[in-house]
């Protein structure tokens, strides 16, 4: 019975041990843009995240898919509690999105500390008619 107590006793301590750190929770992983018009939207987005570990959290580098997408991450560690944001620029090429922006933190609750973050949606060109442009008429037959 005091062997069991002892390995329960171990076994409690170590699940509580390996449970402290620094924790990243994104209010989402995917923003969709829908269908965007180019010219008229600037290609920001945000993903907004909370730390809600125990230890400061740091993002140690944020990294795009290609260089379309930039990313701005904060530079300073977000106290347990704190809140922060992940601003992405698109550069709003026509055409489908699909995008990934990977972050490196110290996060203990992400596989080696990464999180992958997606944009999609589509860029669209709309075209302007002039009115001076005569347009086709056909003859009813």
């Amino acid at each position: 019975m005091k062997k069991l107590l002892v390995y329960l006793t171990v076994l409690v301590g170590m699940t509580s041990f390996a449970q402290s750190g620094a924790k990243i929770e994104f209010k989402e992983e995917t923003i969709n843009y829908g269908e965007v018009e180019k010219g008229k939207d600037d290609g920001i987005r945000i993903f907004e995240f909370t730390n809600t570990g125990d230890q400061p959290l740091n993002i140690i580098n944020a990294k795009s898919s290609c260089g379309c997408t930039v990313p701005e991450w904060p530079k300073e560690p977000i106290v347990p509690g704190g809140k922060g944001q992940i601003k992405v620029q698109y550069n709003m090429n026509p055409g489908p999105i699909s995008k990934t922006i990977t972050i490196e933190t110290n996060a203990i609750n992400k596989p080696n500390g990464m999180v992958p973050l997606r944009i999609k949606g589509t860029v669209i060109v709309k075209e302007e008619v002039s009115p001076l442009v005569k347009k086709k008429s056909f003859p009813n037959s």
